[in-house]
Formats: structure tokens, sequence, C-alpha cells
């Protein structure tokens, strides 16, 4: 039985994605990566020059690197070999190298697109390593983790490390204005939605796209959405976020910072960044806990209780009640006064325990529990601390052959302003009674 197309002579295509329709056809269409494609730019010089060497291209998704990489090739007039590592072997890439070798044999060379690169294994990864060298191919590699941990450093020093941004306001707004003149239609939407929704693209140009369309199939003719409706009607795009991968590391970091910067708003933010993203709050508990030993110390002794508080709280409650702890843990923490002096002094002291050896503590602090070891002189001349003066001897409680060391230096603020009054009370009574 044959339906009107077949009937017609015609064939029935689904239609295409505005993403695929507006998919730029020359380097100067592309949006918001004029710091790499403009005359200036890395591409740009490369492109003028006509050469390329390999290069892998690092940034979130939706900013370009399949589009470019595929204009590169017709710019230098290079075969484009797209594959991408989830779907691709080692077997598929040896067809691959022959495909490549065989037209290099004809005078053409071959740009191998390499979606998703850090999802091969060092194996695979080692597997371009001879055709870049021989130039049976150049090697363009996507991907959206940090190369430093995601590729093997054999084939980094091979390649150079282009970064692509994610897209701005002004250059989304530039995308929804191309949308529309190819739809022959404004969006549907009042100002303030329009806004909604470019912040909802979270700088992804396909993603920007795929929300237009969803935009203008809901719309009824004449209906124009405000900010709550565009909400109502694409739910709520996720967060740009992996807990496993780049971002979880960069988003932690700006929490750890913010705090060590007494920054409570920045770090309230960067708190719900990830929250919102997905994270396990007990992770950001523990987190919490370290930035109170390492970054606050005892510059505040109460900060490492309120973080361990923070957590029991969270364990108690779960989700959201708890959240409001770890919440005012990260305040407590950021307001605190600041101070790595024991984070600084343990790692001193481990260096030193490390140079040091197996030296002996000095034999008048050992106990003598034998007549033997009273003979070998352990415990002589040991002051009881608390029946002299000021319950401080100052006696000496370094190993002999090393010397009395400083590792603790606390910094005149916060509670360690107390502690260094009494160190520095102490050190005098040293020096008087040494």
């Amino acid at each position: 039985m044959t339906n009107l197309f077949e009937a017609a002579g015609m064939q029935r295509y689904a239609p295409r994605p505005l993403a695929d329709r507006l998919r730029p056809t020359s380097l100067g269409e592309v949006i918001g990566q004029e710091h790499l494609l403009g005359p200036d730019g890395a591409l740009g010089r490369l492109v003028e020059a006509g050469s390329l060497g390999s290069l892998i291209f690092w940034g979130p998704p939706g900013t370009g690197k399949t589009t470019v990489g595929r204009l590169l090739a017709d710019a230098t007039d290079l075969a484009f070999e797209p594959i991408s590592a989830i779907f691709t072997g080692v077997a598929d890439l040896k067809k691959v190298f022959e495909t490549a070798r065989a037209r290099r044999m004809t005078g053409r060379g071959t740009l191998l697109f390499v979606d998703e690169i850090h999802r091969f294994n060092k194996a695979q990864q080692d597997s371009f390593l001879p055709v870049m060298e021989d130039g049976t191919v150049t090697l363009v590699g996507a991907t959206t983790e940090n190369p430093s941990f995601a590729l093997n450093a054999a084939l980094l020093s091979r390649a150079r490390v282009l970064v692509f941004r994610s897209l701005d306001e002004k250059a989304i707004e530039k995308l929804l204005a191309r949308a529309e003149g190819i739809e022959g239609r404004a969006l549907p939407l009042d100002e303030e939605a329009r806004a909604s929704l470019i912040r909802m693209a979270d700088g992804d140009g396909r993603a920007a796209l795929t929300l237009s369309e969803e935009i203008w199939r809901a719309a009824r003719k004449g209906e124009v959405f405000d900010a709550a409706r565009v909400q109502d009607v694409v739910q709520r795009r996720a967060p740009i976020y992996d807990k496993s991968a780049d971002g979880h590391y960069n988003l932690i970091s700006a929490l750890h910072k913010s705090v060590r910067g007494s920054d409570p708003d920045a770090a309230l933010y960067w708190f719900a960044r990830m929250l919102d993203g997905g994270e396990d709050p007990l992770f950001l508990a523990r987190r919490l806990i370290r930035m109170a030993s390492e970054d606050i110390g005892l510059a505040d002794p109460q900060a490492l209780t309120v973080a361990i508080a923070a957590r029991d709280a969270y364990e108690q409650l779960g989700t959201p009640e708890g959240e409001l702890a770890l919440a005012e843990c990260v305040v407590h923490l950021a307001t605190a006064p600041k101070s790595n002096a024991v984070y600084v002094a343990y790692k001193s002291a481990r260096a030193a325990a490390k140079e040091h050896g197996s030296l002996l503590p000095p034999k008048h602090i050992l106990n003598a529990p034998t007549k033997l070891m009273k003979s070998e002189g352990y415990g002589d001349g040991y002051a009881y601390d608390h029946d002299v003066p000021d319950a401080f001897s100052g006696q000496n409680y370094f190993p002999e052959a090393m010397g009395r060391r400083r590792f603790y230096d606390p910094p005149d603020r916060g509670f360690e302003r107390e502690l260094r009054k009494r160190l520095d009370y102490w050190a005098k009574l040293r020096a008087e009674r040494g």
C-alpha cells in the first residue's frame, strides 16, 4: 500500500533541527570564538598560512568545536573524517588510518576529527601517535574535559590545545537573531522572557536553538510568552555540571577559594551551584570540614566544631532541611578569621621528620620503668612542669642531634593572637631558664 508521498514520487524526510539548519558554512559565520578565528587568533593565522598542525579543542558543549573542525578541513583542502570516541574501537581506528594512508598516496591529506577524544583509553590514544608523526592524519580532537588530566602526555606533546569559550549573552542573542531570520518570524517572547531563555542556554549555542524550537512549537498564533511561561514551557535546563568531571573540580575550587577569601556571598553562590547541579551534600560537608582545618585552624577554634556539627545536622535532617545547616557553616567559615599556620606547621614538621630520620628523644623525657633504663640515664633531670613556677620548665623536647625548631608561627589575628602571646611568653621564660 502506498501513501500520498510515494504516489507523488516524493521521498519523505524528517525535518532538520534548527541547529543543523543554522550550522555555519564558513569560519566567518562561527559565533562566539573570535579569539580563535579572528585575524590575530590562533586558527585565523593557521588558515591564513594554509597549514594545520594537530590540535585539541577544549571547551563546553555547544561552542562550535565540531563545526570549526569541519570548516578547517574545507579551508585547508583536507578530507574531513569525523569519528566519535564513544562508538569507535581499535579495529575502526585501523580502518580510518588505512583510508587516510591511501588518500595520502593520491596527494590529499586527512583531517581526522575525534569527538569526545578523552573517552579513548591510553592504548587507543597512543595509536594516534605514529600517524600524527608521519603526517598520515592531522588530528583535531574535541573534549569537554581538561586535557591536562584527560589526555596522555605523549599525545598532548604533539598537539596544540585551543580553548573554546562558552557563548556570552551577546553571542547567543546574535544566534537567536539568525534563527529568527531563517524561520522568518520572531520568537514569541517579551524582553524579560528572551533574557531568561538566553540564561537557560548556559553558554551553549545548540541548547539556545533547541530551546527556541520548543518555544515556537508551543506558542499559539499571536501568543507572547513572559518569563514565567517560558519556564513552564521548556521546564528547566539542568546546569552544565558533571560530578565526575572537570566542572566538579572547578566549582569546588571556586567554593574553597571564596571561603578562604572571606567572601560569604560568593561562597554561598558556588555552594548553591553545586547543590543545584546534583552534588552530594555530604561531599560538600566533608570539604567544609577540610576548609575549617586548612584555612581557619586555631584562628577560630570553633570553626571545625561548626563544620562537624553541620555535617551531623545534614545526616540527621537530609535534604532540603539539612542543607541550611551546611549553608550556615559556609557563612561561618567565610566570615571567620583566617589562618593556615597549623597547616604550614604540620607540613614543616612532616618534612623535618623525613629529613632527620629515626632520632631518639632526649633521655631526660624518656620513662625508666626498669633498672637498666635508669642506669642508662633515662629520665635523669626531667623537670615535672606542674612543680615549677608558671607550670613551665622550659626543657628541651627535641632530639639533641636536631636542635630546637620553630614550626608553628601563629598570625596576630583571631584567637591565634592569644596563642602568639603565650608562645612569646614561654620563649622568654625558656631563654631565662635555659
